[in-house]
């Protein structure tokens, strides 16, 4: 009799377990599901208050460059050769100073030469440069390149794959158009003179 009941006990706890197994499998796997999620979404806001935290140093050290009036703008002398001068002041390349005003490397150095004169928000915006110093100018050049967007970054990935396979084309290109060595001459010596032909006169 104690055989029996102990047998009893021991089929309705396996069947217990089985069943405990069929409802705590899946569960097991939803909940690793939802940690990696909540690591995911972690990383996430982690990076959110990172960037919240500059945001807010950025606000409160002030504007970075004090903005004047339009016709102070207009009124101000502004030569190319001053222009250079206040570039090389600022220890500013062309195509620095052009990624700070938001215009082309070539725009500048036609300011520069005299083939044209900067107009409007230019205009203003390099008068405005003259009331800045190189530390903050390189906190300008530092947070620009904090905010420039992953999709100019993500641009240039595919065009460095075109220029790669573009280089692959051209060299199978190159190594189709090789001239062909002659063939060496077969060892039965068809197509070359042998020694005991006679040569004719």
């Amino acid at each position: 009799m104690a055989k029996l009941e102990a047998m009893i006990k021991e089929t309705i706890a396996r069947g217990a377990r089985r069943q405990v197994r069929l409802v705590a499998h899946p569960l097991r796997r939803e909940v690793l599901r939802l940690r990696r999620k909540v690591a995911e979404l972690s990383g996430n806001l982690a990076s959110l208050r990172r960037r919240a935290v500059s945001w807010e140093r950025a606000l409160g050290a002030g504007p970075p460059i004090a903005r004047v009036s339009e016709e102070d703008a207009q009124a101000a002398r502004l030569s190319p050769r001053l222009i250079q001068r206040l570039r090389k002041r600022l220890g500013l390349s062309q195509t620095a100073l052009a990624s700070l005003l938001n215009v082309s490397g070539p725009a500048v150095a036609q300011w520069e030469a005299g083939r044209s004169k900067p107009r409007g928000a230019n205009r203003t915006a390099l008068v405005s440069l003259r009331k800045v110093g190189r530390r903050e100018i390189k906190d300008m050049l530092a947070r620009q390149a904090e905010d420039a967007p992953a999709s100019k970054r993500a641009r240039r990935a595919p065009a460095k794959r075109r220029r790669r396979r573009a280089k692959k084309s051209r060299a199978k290109v190159t190594r189709r158009r090789r001239p062909q060595r002659p063939r060496a001459a077969s060892r039965s010596g068809v197509g070359t003179p042998s020694a005991s032909q006679p040569r004719k006169a």
